[in-house]
Formats: C-alpha cells, structure tokens, sequence
C-alpha cells in the first residue's frame, strides 16, 4: 500500500510556511478520494456518476483562533501559497529567519499504522454488471410479494478516500478508508392510499460485503413493513412507556444526546451535559459508547481526520457521565483529553469533535420482558427523521413502524406516531435494556459537514415519552 501523496518534505515546508507568524500549531490534510453511485429504478440500470475530490485543507491555530485555507493546487508552491494565506491571514508579519525557501526546520516521521479492517479490491476493479446484479435483486424480490408495490429505487454507493495528515505535533500518517452501502426505497399504493419504506446496510469496506447480505431478507422485511402501513390505523396521542427497537432506533440517542456530548457543543456551553462529568444522568443499565475501532465499522477509521489515532471512548457508565468526545481544538479550550474525535467531510472542511459509532450498550433485560411489563403503550419499531435544538436537546422525531401494546401484548399496527421529549430527560427514563444490540449506518451532518456515522443500541424501554399522534 502506497503511503504517500504529497511527498514529506514538501509537507515540511508547507507546515514551516503556516508557522512563519507564530502559529501556535499547523496542520495539513491531503485528500484523494473517489465516489461512485449506482441507481437501479423502473426495473433497470437507471443511472451511474462517479467522480474524485482531490485537495488539501490547511489549519493554523493562534491561540483559540482557527484559521483554515483550502486549495486544489498541491504542487510544492501551490501548497505553501497556500499555507502562507493561513499564516498572514491576522495581519501578522513572517518573521526573520523563517523563510520557506530554505530547507525546512521542521522534521516529520511517517507514523505506520497497524489496521484490524479488512478491505477487498478497490470500486473501480469491481464489476459494475455485478453491482447493478445486487440491485435487480432486491427490485425482483419485492416486486414479486405483492403486486402492490408500484415502484423500488434501489441503490449502491462507494468511497474510497486516501487521506494524508501532517502537523506540527511532528503527526504524519496515512489512512485509507473504504465505504459501501447498498440502499432499498419501495413505494407501495393500494385504493389510492400510498406508502414507503427504506432500509440499508453499509460498512468501512469495499464491494464484496455485498456478498455477506441476505438481500432477499433486506427486500421483504421492506415491502413487508411498507405494505404493513396500508392497513394502519394512526397512533393515539398521549404520554405512554415506549419500547424503541434495537439498530437504527438508536438515532433518538445520537440526535438528542450524541451532539451534547460533542466538545463541538460543550466548548460553547451550548449543551445541556455542560459541567456534569461525574454526575448521575441516567439509571444504572444505561451504559453508552462511542468507537471508532470496530472491526469494518461504519464509523471507524485507524485515525482520526487531524491524524489521532481512534479510541473506545465510553460517554456514559452505567448511569454515570464519563466522558466528551473531544478534537483538537476542543481540548485546547475545554481541558479535556483528546478522544480521537475529530472529523470532516473532506478537505473542504476543518475537522470538528463528531460522533464515530455511538451506540448504547446491551443490557440484561429481553424485548419479551419489556412488552409485558406494559399495559398500554408504543413499540417504536422503526425510526425515521426528526428534529433537534442541539442546545437543549428537546426532540420531536417520526417513527416509520410502530404497535400499540395493551396488557402486555403486541397489537395493532399504527402510523403517524411521533416521539417528542428532552434527550436528557428521555435519558433518565430508560428503565431497561435488552440484551440484542444491533448497530446501522447513517449520515451525520453537523459544522464539518455530512460524515458516515453508525448508530444503534438493544431494545430500550422509556417509562414515559410523549407521542404525538390523532387524539
């Protein structure tokens, strides 16, 4: 595996050019990175786009100041053009005896990175006839269960991204992270009622994860639910315990909570967990984690986007707030550990602390358990979108699948619900937590732009949770 795309000592003098004003610290971040999409829609091969991102973003720190200059020129003078941008961008003056015409002062060693992700061949080596061939199956699978389905979207997305991290740590590395995510959307219609479902799965990895995916499975269970919401009745509104299952019901966590745990927020005092560090949040089954070294995750990497390398950091134990998740900066204006968090879209944005895969932990408790523990109540079976205000965290998000529970029995099928509360109040009222955990991909977007992020959590029960639905 090649390690170099912009060679060191061009990087040296890049970095020596962003100090030349008394920078407090340096940084550059070279990206090379393909994307593919591949569309499958009315029964063929609807679409196919592909494309590169190369650049480099460059970062100087003056105190709690952060300057970030971007460019596409990454030739020796392009990059140091660009670093001096960064270093003068104050108004500052480059000082005697820092000139970048010399050689460089600066000494960087090539850090090797031991990996425990596997990767196969790379997206353009892979048949795209077979790629479009996982796509047709799921549009034939579900077609074929109900002639109510009038249309299926299917899609497969990949990046392979190659990035390069140098500062003035004496920090530089070289990663390669590899994405995959086969997607299925299907309409279905009867009596002029209309319907839809989504479902997907992803990992870091390349193409031939694929393989390993009941794609027959993925395209019943979503016609299945798709087909279950023609017959539902809408969900009553009330407060009411809720069951919200395992796998993606875990965005109410990484929404409500995840972001408030981000330095990104604290730093500004702008979270609602601000100064509880040690403090009882939650009961005693509530354990919640943040990792960026799962084996092929969907959120890992061997290091971070400002070169750290990734961590397990756990947020919550048992009950107790033990951690943020920190980047660079946010250590420098909180006091608090680097956790391996920073992170960003692509060269185009300066990295931010940001969650990797936030899940909550298994507990000892079964969904079995839970429904009978219920006289009248919600299964949130499948999550869909909603909305935060990250400063408070107060929530309102659609549930795509839901059942009532009455007597400790699951019933009827229901729609429209909506889950509305505070994250850190929800947080206290989880009561129980199964021992099934299941962890889904998903899109994060925040202040460095759109990352992949898993998120997931067992089968948890909310003593009480409004849900918004028909009165």
């Amino acid at each position: 595996m090649t390690t170099e795309i912009i060679q060191k000592n061009i990087l040296e003098k890049t970095l020596d050019a962003a100090l030349s004003t008394q920078a407090d610290f340096a940084e550059v971040f070279v990206e090379d990175c393909y994307t593919s999409l591949l569309t499958y829609r009315n029964q063929k091969a609807d679409q196919v786009s592909s494309g590169t991102i190369f650049g480099a973003g460059i970062r100087v720190f003056f105190g709690k100041e952060v300057v970030y200059v971007t460019t596409n020129d990454l030739s020796e003078a392009g990059l140091i053009k660009a670093a001096k941008l960064a270093a003068q961008s104050r108004g500052a003056v480059q000082l005697p005896g820092q000139s970048t015409d010399q050689n460089s002062r600066l000494q960087l060693v090539e850090k090797k990175l031991p990996s425990v992700h596997r990767f196969g061949v790379k997206p353009w080596e892979y048949s795209r006839e077979k790629k479009f061939g996982w796509l047709k199956v799921i549009d034939q699978y579900a077609r074929s269960h109900s002639t109510d389905v009038t249309q299926v979207q299917a899609y497969f997305t990949e990046k392979f991204q190659k990035v390069q991290i140098a500062n003035s740590k004496g920090t530089f590395v070289y990663d390669e992270r590899p994405y995959s995510r086969i997607v299925a959307d299907t309409m279905v219609e009867r009596d002029g009622l209309k319907e839809s479902m989504h479902s997907s799965e992803g990992h870091l990895g390349t193409a031939e994860f694929v393989e390993s995916i009941d794609l027959q499975r993925l395209a019943l269970e979503n016609v299945k639910s798709a087909l279950t919401l023609l017959d539902a009745k809408h969900c009553p509104a009330g407060d009411m315990p809720v069951i919200i299952d395992h796998g993606f019901g875990g965005v109410l966590f990484h929404e409500a909570c995840g972001h408030g745990l981000e330095t990104t927020s604290v730093e500004k005092n702008a979270s609602v967990f601000c100064g509880k560090l040690g403090e009882k949040i939650a009961n005693d089954c509530v354990t919640a984690i943040d990792d960026g070294t799962l084996v092929n995750g969907w959120g890992s990497s061997v290091v971070d986007d400002e070169g750290n390398l990734t961590q397990k950091t756990v947020l919550i134990e048992k009950g107790v707030l033990k951690s943020y998740m920190v980047d660079e900066m946010g250590a420098i204006k909180t006091g608090y550990a680097i956790t391996g968090s920073g992170r960003r879209n692509s060269y185009k944005f300066a990295p931010a602390s940001r969650m990797r895969n936030t899940f909550i932990a298994p507990g000892t408790d079964t969904f079995e358990s839970m429904v009978k523990d219920i006289d009248y109540g919600l299964y949130a079976k499948k999550m869909g979108g909603g909305s935060v205000t990250p400063g408070t965290g107060d929530y309102n998000f659609q549930v795509t699948e839901a059942y009532l529970i009455r007597d400790g029995k699951l019933e009827e099928a229901v729609k429209g619900a909506c889950l509305i509360g505070k994250g850190i109040d929800t947080l206290a009222k989880i009561v129980k937590v199964s021992s099934d955990l299941k962890i889904d991909p998903g899109m994060c977007g925040s202040v460095s732009g759109m990352i992949p992020a898993a998120c997931g959590q067992p089968q948890v029960m909310v003593s009480k949770l409004t849900v918004g639905g028909r009165a």
